[in-house]
Formats: C-alpha cells, structure tokens, sequence
C-alpha cells in the first residue's frame, strides 16, 4: 500500500514513515525538503499519484494567529483537493485532544478549521487526536517562561512518547476509515505544572515552574480536564520515567 505523509521529515512524520516500511508498506514522506509543498502545491500531484493513503502530521511554522490559519486552511484545501483528484480512498491527520475545548486560542481555532473542512470533504478520513508529547516539555515550558519563572496552570494532563504517537498514527492509517475522531493518550494521569518540572528537573534546568491556574496555555485559560481524552481513548505503553531514562539522542 503507498501511504504518502505529509510533514514526512518531521518529528511524527520520520518515525511514522520508517514504522510503515518496516511493515512492508510504500511511505512516502512528502515535506518542502523532498520538494512537496502543501502551501503552493508544488509537488502534489506527483507524490500522490498511486496513494491510497494520505496522512497529514504537518505543523504550522508559526503559532501567531493569523499565520497558523492561513497554513492550515490553505494546506488543508490544497491537500484534500490533490487527494480528490489523485483518487485517495483514506485521508488521516493528526490533530490534538482538547482542540475544540481550547478555542481562545489562534492555534486550536486553526486546528479545528482543519478538521472541519476534512468532515466536509467526500473522502473517508480518520482525525486522530492526540495528548501532548513528551518531547514537549521544553516547548510547553518555554512558552510559559517569564524571566527564571514557569507558570503554569495545575490541569491534569495525560502526555505520550512521540514514538507511540507514530505507533498510533500508523495503525489507523493502514485500517479503515473510521469517518470520526479517535483519540489516543499516554498511560499516566499528571498535573501539568509537575510534569514540566519533572521533566526539567531531569535535564538540570535550573527554572522554577510555579502553578498558577490563571496561566495561559498558548492563549487558552485551562479548566483541570480541558487536556485530558475522554475515558474510551486508546493508552500507549511507554511511562515518562521510562522515556526520560532514555539516552538523550533517543529523546
């Protein structure tokens, strides 16, 4: 089966793709360094012809409100439309839990104007959602820096290894489509702010992370589940002690 990834080099998109050929399936991955571009649509035509599968793990090179819009918006509408032509009979993007709960912010909005117009598209698709990776923890800590400090809001959160999310990914791109939204998750319940300074912690990262149910997650005001999958999601395997024991270039 030719499955075609878009967001192919990236962090999913790499494992996703090698995962896929280890299993005797044809991934290709599709990025503006294979010369495929989902924004003016160089390349599209060409890296889908003979797909049955498309799978869309691309992100936004900005997370501004406007930029990341017009990214999803545009590379969905090209996308699906290369997909209709070329004949893709299964069409599976990665998304986040949460999105449709967290809509102060620009970049769910973006998120789920993506998924929107996936639902309202003819081709059988599978949205599948997401908790925040492991190898977030930098970024989600980054973001919510001010000075040494870390504020962040004391919500539960139920993160996953990226490795994991490739498993998950993988799986239901080589199924049937299940025309909806499933959601995967990690094995372990933690408050968000915990998370972070475990995770900085082990890196000897001198910051304070400080709870603060004010702090805004990228824009949004969290509630205590407004992370968290509902109770029939699918756990992956890999615990954050296990992951952070990893040797560095693995994580």
């Amino acid at each position: 089966m030719k499955l075609v990834i878009i967001g192919g080099t990236g962090l999913i998109g790499s494992k996703l793709v090698a995962r896929l050929r280890e299993h005797g399936h044809e991934a290709v991955a599709a990025s503006p360094d294979t010369g495929v571009n989902t924004i003016t649509g160089e390349g599209l035509t060409q890296v889908l012809r003979g797909a049955a599968v498309v799978v869309d793990v691309s992100n936004s090179p900005s997370f501004d409100d406007a930029p990341v819009m017009e990214f999803f918006t545009t590379s969905t509408r090209n996308l699906l439309d290369a997909a209709r032509a070329a004949g893709v009979n299964h069409y599976v993007a990665l998304s986040v839990v949460g999105t449709e709960r967290l809509s102060e912010s620009g970049y769910f909005r973006a998120k789920t104007a993506q998924e929107q117009l996936i639902k309202a598209s003819a081709i059988p698709y599978s949205i599948v959602h997401a908790t925040q990776f492991f190898e977030f923890v930098r970024s989600i800590a980054a973001a919510a820096t001010q000075g040494n400090t870390v504020r962040l809001a004391p919500v539960l959160i139920q993160p996953m290894a990226a490795d994991d999310v490739a498993k998950a990914v993988g799986r239901i791109a080589v199924g049937t489509p299940v025309n909806g939204v499933v959601e995967v998750a990690g094995p372990e319940e933690f408050r968000l702010d915990e998370l972070i300074r475990e995770g900085l912690s082990a890196r000897q990262d001198p910051r304070e992370v400080v709870p603060d149910a004010r702090a805004p997650y990228f824009g949004a005001i969290l509630g205590v589940r407004t992370l968290m999958p509902e109770s029939g999601a699918r756990l992956s395997e890999m615990r954050f002690q296990e992951w952070l024991n990893q040797p560095v270039m693995q994580r």
